[in-house]
């Protein structure tokens, strides 16, 4: 019987005659007999097939996922009022009808979302609420407490009577029955049985309401309670005075009585299961929901329910724009990591078949002098292909939707279908050209591919600096995502085409030298190795787009951990800052116990007023903000900042001679409006005036707000001299790194001993200005809400803080708390770890590219260091050379990859704006920074190079006597 042959195929040779001799001399099947031959070559395409497809169906899984992910963080942490639907009506007094609706409005169908029915919340409140009269009550303010009437569904469910009983229906002419939480009872202090006063109607005659039970609310964080008028709780409200506020619980029989109350409204609370939404769905549910509001769904609701004043609220439209703006934004940026990956994957799978196809070139040689045609070769590669990948790529796509589960399956597959058509056709196309290429080299034909590249990428480039990046809500952009990897290919190209003229000059240098070893790797790194013409450029490009990728999606990451402690500082006015309440100042001890506190490397005191008046302009007087400063600590401080930077010299000079103008920086609009008065002149609160001169002007300072443009800051010393009230400061900032928690706990220990009370009120201080309870300007410690009213005057003054807070009214902030707050998105953390995915696995195939190099190349590399032996060759010598031979295109691919990173920075970096990663308004721009793209290129570098060094041991350790043995048949 004759052995199959490694072509297996008919190759014109006559057919035995028919019969038993015929199944003797059958040809063997070429898919059988090739993975019978080579089993370790078909072990590792499937392998490789595995892992791309893999890789290919898990990353729109991932993403999936962690849009999906940052979608309903993003909403949990709206609360549960503002993921709901809110109905209201005028109120029926019907409990039957109020449970009819309920269903009604529950059961109704919605397609792209579902309702918590479980969760649902409806009543009657009454529209008003009325004063409660009664003596002994609690007056913050000296203003009575308030209360109105609720009745709540299913209220026994979510809280426990204390003491008393739940409400039953009385006579009309007695006081409603009212139940009340014992934390309102208690804050504003009313016990079991009182009747409480609310006045009079005047055609009901007195009203009341008698406490008949005292509830205590089971969890105070049960969305239950969310968005009702405080019936768990008493809520201090008001501004400028602040009063007590609860609702007393009433009988389902009672709801008539609301009516006394201001009127009554009945109310459904509908929470939206945000755990069903998807961000796919966004803009198609945003539609649905609005329909609802004010849409055709409202009004069939309307009809559906029989209430035609039936009104519909909710805030997730407009949630859901912001949603899909922030993911539009953030996707650019995202993808650029699973871009490279994509990328290096697909050079792989090019590599793969080149060296499968230079492997098996003498038996596609053979194949062809023997008259194969090249559609019978075709399909037997492809069958012998379908063997080894289509199993694999099956097995990959199956694992990644089990792994990642998520509603959508489309990307995915369509991902690893195109992965596996790749995988799968790669070395028969190979094949083919092999087949039908001319002996000569095409090198037109490559000088054409990479002029196009060079013009692609100059075109792409060309675009994103033209346009920049599209405008968010647009979608993905491209040509962005695609910009960095045409520069990544030009790039190692144009490496490729230099790599060779560069070795072979080191070679030469080299070669002058006493030793071989070195001269010898680097000729054959030159002029390639394992029957090789030239350098195979595929490993230097798998290398490239991995560093590139990496390097300028780290840059990205960088600049976003920059910019988020920039906008940070930029509101706070440092890296900590403390504010107290208007009218006090900072305790004497604060300043020396703030200072002390571990990671404070600089803190300034600030005495800030904003009731001072500017004489001396063209407008005759303008008020202004004044801030007394350190002029050395607070340079220091605006120069960290970058925020209003000047020389300390310049406030330099000041007496204490009253009638001497004080050194004072303006503010840019202030210096346009000076008059040519050359001392203008502060006129404080209480009418006393400070002469100043200008010693400079500034556009911003960090103590102020960045939409603040009229103030003045004078220097403290010389400023306290003259009025000793500007020595109390009411602002605190520092630099470094801050623990919160700390510098709470130093404000909360020496507040209650150091605060003075309000100077305003209590008539102007003989000695100087005093500060007022009504800003013009706020400042960067107190957040831009706060600009007409005091800082965190929800409790009463007075009123200690919690555990890790400081007293009420004292705002405390730190950059790092800032930027954690700001770093805590799920959008942004699925987009980091995204990219870190995508760079490890780009990292792990430009390692196998480098690897499969090497292999191809480890049959005539063994021989010739066996050649070598025989001459003297000692087996250091032997691993020296095999390094000296396969580094050097590793190193030149790291730095080149670094170098196309930085240039690709400088060339997109304008166009780029990190305002959705960072989770604030930045500039737009990205700047260059060498030492994230530094640290991939060492990375991915000493990671090649282990790989080298192992695959160099392995060969150096072979055994040359069997390479004698058999001859060189190489």
């Amino acid at each position: 019987m004759t052995a199959p042959t490694d072509a297996g195929t008919d190759t014109g040779t006559p057919r035995p005659a028919a019969g038993a001799a015929d199944d003797r001399h059958r040809p063997a099947p070429w898919v059988r007999t090739r993975l019978r031959s080579a089993p370790l070559a078909a072990l590792l395409t499937a392998a490789l097939a595995f892992g791309t497809v893999l890789l290919a169906a898990a990353f729109p899984r991932a993403v999936d996922r962690g849009t999906d992910a940052a979608l309903r963080q993003f909403l949990d942490g709206r609360g549960p009022v503002s993921t709901s639907l809110v109905a209201t009506a005028r109120s029926r007094y019907d409990v039957t009808d109020l449970d009819r609706v309920a269903t009604k409005l529950a059961a109704h169908p919605n397609e792209t979302f579902r309702y918590k029915s479980d969760a649902m919340v409806y009543g009657t409140r009454s529209d008003g609420v009325r004063t409660l009269l009664n003596t002994g009550l609690a007056r913050p303010d000296e203003v009575p407490p308030t209360a109105g009437l609720l009745y709540l569904h299913d209220i026994t469910g979510h809280a426990t009577l204390a003491a008393g009983t739940w409400p039953v229906p009385g006579a009309a002419t007695e006081p409603v029955a009212v139940a009340l939480s014992t934390t309102a009872a208690d804050a504003i202090g009313i016990h079991l049985g009182d009747v409480l006063d609310a006045g009079r109607d005047v055609s009901a005659g007195p009203i009341g309401a008698r406490v008949v039970g005292l509830y205590t609310a089971n969890d105070l964080d049960d969305p239950y309670w969310a968005g009702l008028p405080c019936p768990e709780k008493a809520c201090l409200e008001g501004s400028a005075k602040r009063h007590w506020n609860t609702s007393g619980i009433v009988d389902a029989a009672d709801r008539d009585r609301l009516a006394l109350w201001g009127g009554a409204s009945d109310f459904w609370r509908l929470p939206v299961d945000v755990g069903a939404l998807r961000a796919d769905r966004l803009t198609r549910s945003s539609s649905e929901i609005a329909s609802q509001v004010a849409g055709p769904t409202g009004v069939r609701l309307a009809a559906l329910t029989g209430r035609q004043d039936l009104r519909i609220s909710s805030a997730l439209p407009q949630l859901f724009d912001r949603a899909v703006a922030r993911q539009a934004a953030a996707a650019p940026l995202a993808a650029i990591g699973p871009a490279g990956l994509a990328g290096v994957a697909a050079v792989v799978l090019c590599l793969a078949a080149a060296l499968t196809t230079d492997r098996r070139a003498s038996e596609l040689r053979l194949l062809q002098a023997r008259g194969g045609s090249r559609g019978g070769v075709l399909l037997r590669l492809l069958g012998e292909g379908a063997v080894t990948v289509l199993p694999a790529a099956a097995l990959a796509t199956a694992l990644a939707l089990l792994l990642l589960p998520t509603p959508r399956w489309t990307a995915a597959v369509l991902a690893a279908a195109a992965t596996t058509l790749l995988a799968l056709l790669g070395f028969p196309v190979r094949a083919l050209v092999f087949w039908s290429r001319p002996r000569a080299r095409g090198g037109r034909r490559r000088l054409v591919g990479e002029l196009l590249v060079l013009a692609a990428t100059v075109m792409a480039v060309l675009e994103v600096r033209r346009r920049g990046v599209v405008p968010p809500g647009d979608g993905l952009d491209p040509i962005l995502v695609a910009a960095p990897l045409l520069l990544a290919l030009t790039g190692g190209l144009l490496l490729a085409r230099i790599q060779p003229a560069l070795v072979g000059a080191l070679a030469r240098v080299t070669g002058r030298g006493a030793g071989l070893v070195g001269f010898l790797g680097l000729a054959r790194a030159a002029r390639g190795t394992g029957g090789r013409p030239r350098p195979s450029v595929l490993p230097l490009l798998a290398l490239m787009l991995a560093v590139t990728t990496a390097g300028f999606g780290a840059t990205v990451l960088d600049a976003v951990s920059g910019a988020r402690l920039s906008a940070t500082r930029s509101t706070i006015g440092g890296d900590a800052s403390v504010a107290t309440p208007p009218g006090v100042t900072l305790p004497p001890a604060f300043t020396a116990a703030a200072a002390a506190l571990p990671g404070v490397r600089t803190g300034t005191a600030v005495w800030w007023d904003n009731e001072v008046f500017l004489l001396g302009t063209d407008n005759g007087t303008t008020r202004v903000s004044v801030l007394a400063v350190d002029p050395q600590a607070y340079a220091e401080l605006s120069r960290t900042v970058g925020r209003g930077r000047f020389d300390p010299d310049v406030l330099s000079g000041g007496t204490a001679d009253v009638d001497t103008p004080l050194p004072a920086l303006f503010s840019t609009e202030l210096a346009a409006k000076l008059g040519a008065d050359p001392s203008p002149r502060l006129r404080m609160g209480n009418g006393s005036e400070l002469p100043a001169r200008s010693a400079g002007t500034i556009d911003g300072t960090p103590a102020l707000e960045m939409s603040s443009r009229r103030f003045v800051i004078v220097p403290v010393g010389p400023a306290a001299a003259r009025f000793p009230r500007i020595g109390e400061p009411n602002l605190w900032f520092a630099l470094g790194d801050v623990d919160e928690r700390k510098l709470n706990a130093v404000v909360r220990d020496t507040a209650s001993a150091g605060r003075s009370g309000p100077a305003g009120p209590a008539g102007p201080a003989p000695d100087g200005p005093t500060t007022t309870a009504a800003p013009a300007a706020a400042p960067a410690a107190a957040p831009a809400a706060t600009t007409a009213a005091p800082a965190a005057r929800a409790p009463a003054a007075g009123t200690p803080g919690g555990a890790d807070k400081a007293p009420a009214g004292y705002l405390v902030r730190t950059s790092a708390a800032q930027v954690a707050e700001l770093a805590d998105d799920p959008l942004q953390r699925s987009a980091g770890r995204l990219f870190w995915a995508a760079v490890i696995g780009a990292a792990g195939f430009a390692l196998l590219a480098v690897l499969l190099t090497l292999l191809r190349a480890a049959p005539e590399r063994v021989a010739l260091l066996a050649r070598l032996r025989t001459m003297g060759l000692r087996p250091r010598q032997g691993l020296a050379l095999i390094v000296t031979e396969t580094l050097p295109q590793t190193l030149v691919a790291a730095v080149g990859g670094g170098l196309v990173a930085l240039a690709a920075v400088v060339l997109l970096g304008p166009a780029i704006d990190l305002s959705a990663l960072v989770g604030a308004p930045v500039r737009t721009g990205l700047d260059p920074a060498v030492l994230p793209v530094l640290i991939q290129v060492l990375g991915l570098a000493a990671l090649v190079s282990a790989g080298v060094l192992a695959e160099a041991l392995i060969s150096g350790r072979r055994q040359i006597t069997t390479e004698l043995r058999v001859g060189d048949q190489r």
